[in-house]
């Protein structure tokens, strides 16, 4: 594991936990499922195996998909959820002090039995829809220790994707202050921006949260009706989770032109949005044309822009944004109605709505 995430540094004081990244990302899905096919498309080299349990480490630039089909606490996690995320990985200082100050602070620590072990050797709490949390104070040196160069390895061009921009989660209504205070106050992350996100139809309340190392953010929805995405995930999901994750490229359009033929969906986007979007941020370097050819929604302001795109759900409800920024750090608020209209375009094509 040769490239690790982006990293800023902040005082001890504003980084509990004394964090520097995210590590890796768990998934856990039976073999049936395809997750090797999904994370191939996307440009994911299948390249190690886990030494003594089913874990098979997917790698792409700095980003790191573990795919966890052993029993245990990930086995567990799976037949709760279905195919699902179930846990990622901290980087920290050192992963011992993060642990104990993590538990001080209030989090709650995972304690494995004999059936509910974890695959890896890593301290780690329990965190949303209590996936886990790991922490690791050296993630090469994780992963040497407990991973070994694949006997069938699976070795594609890669896409593009450079490090995990954010990760979205879902909760239950009514608790999103409750998950937010858990990021804030035990982890230290900042909340930069909180929404109030209406469609045609339905709609989410959302914070959106910095990590205290400004690496990755996470933002949190709670939803405002039964109907909505938020409420569908969850009854999808059988509780809160990561809804979506967000992979950044810095050349969003090539990435994109390399994934054509993989048969990855994306959502679709109102005809008109391109009649005004470019007098709306008109600072864009990339082909309007191009841009519009891959449905791709664009954003900013005076200072710098975005581009993002959405796939349809592909992990259970889970779904995956691919973004590049341009000098602009916020979520894509010019487009959140264009996508809630998307979304529930795909609701009512699946009888949701």
């Amino acid at each position: 594991m040769d490239h690790l995430p982006p990293q800023t540094t902040n005082p001890d004081s504003a980084n509990p936990t004394k964090m520097k990244g995210i590590a890796f990302l768990e998934f856990s899905a039976e073999p049936e499922f395809g997750m090797e096919s999904i994370f191939t498309n996307f440009g994911f080299s299948k390249t190690s195996k886990h030494r003594s349990h089913k874990v098979e480490a997917f790698q792409q630039n700095s980003i790191l998909f573990l795919l966890n089909q052993d029993r245990g606490f990930a086995g567990q996690f799976r037949d709760a959820h279905g195919p699902s995320a179930s846990g990622m990985g901290f980087w920290v200082e050192d992963a011992k002090f993060a642990h104990q100050e993590a538990v001080k602070r209030g989090a709650r620590p995972f304690d494995p039995t004999e059936t509910t072990k974890a695959a890896y050797d890593l301290p780690a709490v329990y965190g949303i829809g209590d996936s886990l949390i790991y922490f690791v104070d050296d993630p090469k040196a994780f992963f040497e220790k407990e991973f070994a160069p694949h006997d069938a390895p699976i070795e594609v061009e890669q896409k593009g994707f450079e490090f995990i921009d954010h990760l979205t989660n879902n909760v239950h209504k009514g608790t999103l202050g409750q998950w937010s205070d858990f990021y804030t106050e035990i982890f230290g992350f900042t909340k930069v921006r909180y929404f109030d996100i209406r469609g045609d139809e339905t709609g989410l309340f959302s914070y959106a949260l910095r990590s205290a190392d400004g690496s990755f953010c996470i933002p949190i929805n709670e939803g405002t009706e039964e109907k909505s995405q938020i409420e569908e995930y969850l009854r999808e999901y059988k509780g809160p989770g990561i809804q979506h994750i967000a992979l950044s490229s810095s050349n969003l359009l090539s990435s994109l032109d390399q994934m054509e033929g993989t048969g990855v969906e994306f959502l679709d986007i109102d005809d008109e949005y391109y009649a005004s979007v470019f007098n709306r941020v008109p600072n864009v370097s990339e082909d309007h044309a191009h841009i519009r050819r891959h449905n791709v929604l664009v954003d900013g302001d005076e200072h710098g822009y975005l581009l993002q795109i959405f796939t349809k759900n592909i992990i259970g409800p889970i779904f995956f944004e691919l973004i590049q920024r341009r000098g602009h750090d916020a979520f894509g608020e010019g487009n959140f109605g264009a996508l809630f209209r998307s979304i529930e375009r795909d609701q009512r094509r699946r009888g949701v709505l």
